[in-house]
């Protein structure tokens, strides 16, 4: 038999894995990589190798691990895989000084962006990107409609507008609020009037939610793979927490300018040394545009680069 992740020995939502190969009579598994759950963490090899099973692991151990990448990042942190997606011009713009966004990418890679929805159990925006580009945030793709991901706002004061799109569609799509112990219970109470979670987090010594608790706060809700859209300065938060996992940029064949709304916010950095580094795992066309996906680079590591 071949698996994806070792085979589990304890009574969960189903019975252990490791126990039904044996009953199937199955005489040697293939599996590249341990299940890092403390229930399992090698027991699962070990329940097979003493029914006499041969055991054959490490095989594409790191196909595995991408695969199993939010899984992987729920067990061992308790909260989600956080993939950060940007869709920007060549000089890292989204939109010009005036806000107008809609479209600096072509209909190709807004159909990949619909796809990374629908992959990821939830999908995040920041308080003011929700305020001011009032998103649906759901996946559009025909026949992946249903796929849609919980839609989730990082709002510390619980601001989100009751007549938004997000809060008049969250009784058919779930909307999550992130919210700091500031806000206003009556903010809450209209909220959740409308359909949407309010979660408290923890806020920050800046007066914004804690982005760690408000992952973990994620975690709890069984959420393993998070696509964060925007806006920069809540990329920028996540990425200063070393918290952003994966980067997909897309970029348009276009020039903005300095004058433009940059990306990511200011990072605060003074050092070459200071830069969060990312390791290119693809990249590729999507009609005129382009998207590449990264893999962040450990902070130790990126520091001998």
């Amino acid at each position: 038999a071949y698996v994806t992740l070792e085979p589990c020995s304890h009574h969960g939502q189903t019975p252990p894995c490791a126990g039904a190969l044996v009953a199937a009579g199955i005489a040697r598994v293939v599996a590249p990589i341990a299940d890092p759950d403390p229930r399992v963490a090698g027991a699962g090899f070990a329940a097979l190798r003493a029914a006499g099973v041969e055991v054959v692991d490490g095989v594409e151990a790191a196909a595995a691990a991408e695969l199993n990448l939010g899984f992987l990042t729920h067990r061992r942190l308790g909260r989600p895989a956080v993939t950060l997606k940007l869709a920007t011009t060549l000089d890292g713009r989204i939109a010009t000084a005036s806000g107008e966004s809609r479209w600096i990418t072509g209909p190709s890679a807004r159909d990949f962006g619909h796809l990374l929805r629908a992959e990821h159990d939830a999908v995040m925006v920041g308080a003011e990107t929700a305020r001011l580009d009032d998103p649906e945030l759901t996946c559009r793709l025909p026949g992946l409609e249903e796929r849609s991901p919980i839609r989730v706002i990082a709002d510390t004061g619980a601001r989100l507008p009751p007549d938004s799109v997000l809060a008049r569609s969250a009784r058919e799509v779930p909307v999550l609020v992130l919210a700091g112990g500031s806000a206003r219970p009556e903010a809450r109470q209209t909220l959740e009037a409308a359909g949407v979670r309010v979660l408290s987090v923890a806020e920050g010594a800046d007066g914004h939610i804690d982005l760690a608790a408000g992952l973990r706060a994620l975690g709890g809700e069984g959420i393993t793979r998070l696509l964060v859209e925007g806006g920069g300065r809540l990329a920028a938060s996540l990425l200063s927490a070393g918290l952003v996992d994966r980067l997909v940029h897309i970029r348009a064949g276009a020039v903005m300018g300095a004058d433009g709304r940059p990306a990511i916010g200011p990072l605060g950095l003074a050092r070459l040394a200071e830069l969060h580094r990312f390791h290119r795992l693809s990249v590729r066309p999507l009609g005129p545009d382009s998207v590449e996906t990264f893999q962040a680079v450990p902070a130790a590591a990126g520091a001998s680069k």
